[in-house]
């Protein structure tokens, strides 16, 4: 579980830390704030065309050797990106490094379904879903951090040992056992475009670039997307795991999952603007007033994997969702210049709710799977973090827009009961699933 850990830390951080660079990689390379936004997007649109087709090379050819593989590139990457010179550079480095990550977050969970026994899978994942909601959420505070002593390049170099350490012991991981079936390089294009004109609607409707763009885009990724379906619904071991959508309890996890990660981002995302604009907090202030929602997860997360274990996890995911909902509720109620104990309880709270649900949903989720297609689902879980973090930064984006002539204030206020509104829809899906668990006994 080391491995993994340190692993899976850095390829979630990368997703992360750049954001708070931007400007000064912008002014330090000479091009556009707008420009600058590549760095980010290349790495998000890396990871979300590639993320299924990894998973499907797993089964092929063993998820060690795709964890290996993703790990290599993405230290090589990052290496490469600490190294660039120039945007094209570092975008290209950004987009080698999103190739990596993939490799690694498609298979991770697969992996520790082959770790830990049965019995105990809920306390593998518990300690996964930790290491992932953590690396996310301090990514800006490890970002500051660094930034405070080095200049950005120190960003991606502070991977490379880690991943150094980490192929050094890669031959702890188990292997798996290997299906028959072959790459389908038709269905990894059709996803790429899928998801990749998905992703590009997104950014343009949240950075407001007219309405005709978006639409455009959705319109393609949808077309795309029913060629993708259709063409998954015909094979036996589908790329995108449609078959396994029939069985409700992997479908009703997957919508689960997203819901609450389009909450947990949109707090996120939210919160700090919410906490300067309205609170007067600086900005030191508010990363330390975010802190009790990984404080919290660190505490929680373990705890959760064991209760998985025990008892349902509709029944554990939904007291978790409806914890986190009326936490996010109570952020967004925020008083105006509240006091920091006011401030830390509520995300507290949030973050509790939030951690409790993790565990349970994704032990499910993967339990719900056939072991020899454990790619898939460690595949879905990824994929499902990443689109709803992506859906939840854009919505965010979305409610300043709407919201501009109100303030800044009022935008991450919107933007904080958006995000409450998802989590309560996923509380509710998660209890349909423990009314469907039981049905079913």
């Amino acid at each position: 579980m080391l491995t993994l850990a340190l692993a899976i830390s850095v390829s979630v951080l990368g997703s992360a830390v750049a954001n708070i660079a931007l400007p000064t990689i912008a002014r330090d390379l000479d091009v556009t704030p707008a420009a600058s936004i590549w760095v980010v997007n290349a790495f998000q649109i890396a990871v979300m065309v590639t993320l299924l087709p990894c998973s499907s090379l797993g089964d092929i050819y063993g998820y060690r050797r795709v964890y290996g593989i993703g790990l290599a590139v993405f230290t090589v990457a990052s290496l490469a990106c600490a190294l660039a010179t120039t945007l094209p550079l570092l975008t290209a480095a950004r987009i080698l490094q999103g190739l990596g990550g993939a490799g690694l977050m498609s298979v991770n969970t697969a992996l520790v379904r082959y770790i830990f026994p049965r019995a105990q899978l809920g306390r593998g994942l518990g300690f996964n879903a930790l290491v992932v909601a953590t690396s996310s959420a301090v990514g800006p505070s490890v970002a500051a951090a660094i930034l405070s002593v080095g200049s950005w390049p120190w960003l991606f170099a502070v991977n490379v040992p880690v991943g150094v350490v980490a192929l050094l012991l890669l031959r702890s991981l188990p292997r798996t056992p290997l299906s028959d079936h072959g790459f389908d390089l038709p269905s990894a294009l059709l996803n790429a475009a899928t998801f990749g004109l998905f992703i590009a609607a997104l950014d343009a409707l949240s950075h407001g670039r007219g309405s005709m763009l978006p639409m455009l885009e959705f319109a393609g990724a949808l077309a795309v997307g029913v060629v993708f379906v259709q063409r998954q619904l015909t094979l036996p071991a589908p790329m995108l795991p449609v078959d396994l959508f029939r069985r409700p309890i992997f479908a009703l996890s997957v919508a689960t999952s997203i819901c609450s990660f389009v909450a947990q981002s949109s707090a996120y995302v939210a919160l700090p603007f919410l906490l300067q604009s309205v609170g007067g907090i600086s900005e030191i202030g508010t990363g330390l007033l975010m802190t009790p929602w990984p404080a919290t997860v660190a505490v929680v997360a373990p705890l959760s994997g064991r209760l998985s274990d025990r008892f349902p996890a509709g029944l554990l995911g939904g007291i978790g969702l409806a914890i986190m909902t009326l936490g996010l509720l109570l952020v967004g109620l925020l008083p105006a210049h509240p006091a920091w104990w006011d401030v830390a309880w509520r995300m507290a709270m949030a973050g509790a709710g939030f951690s409790l649900f993790q565990a349970p949903n994704n032990r499910l989720l993967l339990s719900s799977v056939p072991r020899e297609r454990s790619g898939a689902g460690s595949g879905m879980l990824s994929t499902s973090r990443l689109l709803g973090q992506t859906i939840g930064a854009a919505l965010v984006a979305v409610c300043f827009g709407l919201t501009e002539i109100d303030g800044v204030g009022r935008g991450a206020t919107v933007a904080l009961l958006t995000g409450t509104a998802f989590a309560a829809v996923a509380a509710v899906l998660s209890s349909l699933r423990l009314v469907r668990a039981a049905a079913s006994d």
